[in-house]
């Protein structure tokens, strides 16, 4: 297996001084936004100009198409970048770039990919997945969106839920189903019939424009059928999913990764019965754990992007491995953050206090956790059985 040490050195250098520029970029443009973004639940359309003039929306597409041309592993620590800042920003890259654009390049026709992934890697348009709907979320196979042929046209109709950067998305894949079987459709949202509603009142991801989609018989040219018909949630979905689960496990180092670096500057800095909460044994102990459990969960990030890097059988599960216990390490290491600020911590004025909603999320998207669990027990049931046992 090739990993970070043994790529070309003029390779690991050009995409370790990508990664190291949006680090900048991150620090520059996004930080000083957050708390608008927070306030005003908006991402503004000047920050996602800026981030595709960079070429941050395709930073692991194929410079062919006007990406950055990013490896696994680079990918994963530019995302880590994005997310220790900001859930919007993060959360488009995530799902415009790893959901949408990656799967089309690895699904769409040539004509489909030499028209759509150059306006998505200079964000001329946005794009979303349309798989969770009101009444279906990890049961994703039983959905209820439907789709049927028509003359020229495949017709669709349903309601998709909780659609991150929905209501401003221009490009919409959408996964309907015919007599149980699945299909995922690039929809625009020209097309009539499809209409989007922001969804409001949100503990977190406040600024990623959460949105409904409703399809009222919106007639979809069969040219843009995504892969292979009725044969969506084998090859597309799945695919789709799992580079999904890669980029939220690097957005829970992100998020853990803040919340140590906030954990330590709170506790150097602020003094209680004349000492620098520092010097307290139980705080300390907080933050060994702390930065133990996010090198732990970034060891399992930087395996499995070594392991989608060469293309290895079971990149898809160490991937599953990394989405799960990164999103449990953040939320762990997000709640001693907090606690560690005391009262302050549930003020805005500290980032702890969004870092601690937001690191929940992880444990819910791209697959709960307990769907993580099913698929890593069946892993393991099968992979460490041993014939022949007895105690």
């Amino acid at each position: 297996m090739k990993n970070i040490q043994e790529m070309e050195p003029t390779q690991a250098n050009s995409q370790a001084a990508i990664v190291e520029e949006a680090r900048t970029f991150v620090d520059k443009e996004v930080r000083p936004l957050v708390r608008k973004m927070e306030d005003e639940g908006t991402m503004p359309r000047e920050l996602i100009d800026k981030m595709a003039q960079k070429g941050y929306l395709a930073a692991s597409l194929p410079v062919s198409y006007g990406g950055l041309g990013l490896d696994a592993i680079h990918y994963g620590l530019f995302t880590e970048a994005f997310g220790k800042a900001s859930v919007a920003a993060r959360s488009l890259i995530t799902v415009h770039t790893s959901l949408v654009s990656e799967t089309l390049l690895r699904f769409g026709t040539k004509e489909q990919k030499e028209t759509w992934l150059p306006r998505l890697a200079r964000g001329e348009q946005i794009a979303c997945f349309g798989l969770t709907e009101p009444d279906v979320g990890s049961d994703a196979k039983n959905i209820k969106t439907s789709w049927h042929e028509e003359d020229d046209y495949y017709v669709i109709n349903g309601v998709k839920k909780w659609i991150t950067f929905g209501d401003i998305a221009d490009v919409f894949f959408i996964v309907a189903a015919n007599q149980g079987k699945s299909s995922v459709f690039l929809v625009e949202r020209a097309y009539e019939g499809v209409e989007t509603r922001a969804i409001e009142g949100l503990m977190a991801s406040r600024s990623t424009h959460l949105a409904e989609i409703h399809l009222r018989d919106v007639k979809v040219p069969k040219s843009h059928v995504i892969g292979r018909l009725n044969f969506g949630f084998e090859y597309v979905v799945s695919t789709a999913l799992d580079n999904g689960r890669y980029s939220i496990a690097w957005a829970g180092v992100g998020i853990a990764q803040e919340g140590v670096d906030a954990m330590v500057s709170y506790s150097r800095t602020r003094s209680q019965f004349d000492q620098k909460l520092s010097s307290f044994q139980l705080i300390r102990g907080m933050i060994a754990d702390a930065v133990t459990k996010v090198h732990a969960a970034r060891a399992l990030c930087l395996r499995a992007g070594e392991m989608r890097l060469a293309k290895e059988d079971e990149a898809t599960i160490e991937t599953t491995i990394a989405k799960y216990f990164a999103s449990k390490v953040a939320v762990e290491v997000a709640s001693d953050a907090l606690q560690v600020h005391g009262a302050n911590g549930f003020s805005n004025q500290y980032p702890v206090e969004r870092l601690y909603r937001e690191a929940k999320v992880l444990e819910i998207i791209e697959g709960s956790s307990q769907m993580q669990q099913e698929m890593i027990s069946y892993y393991g049931l099968r992979h460490y059985f041993k014939r022949g046992y007895s105690i």
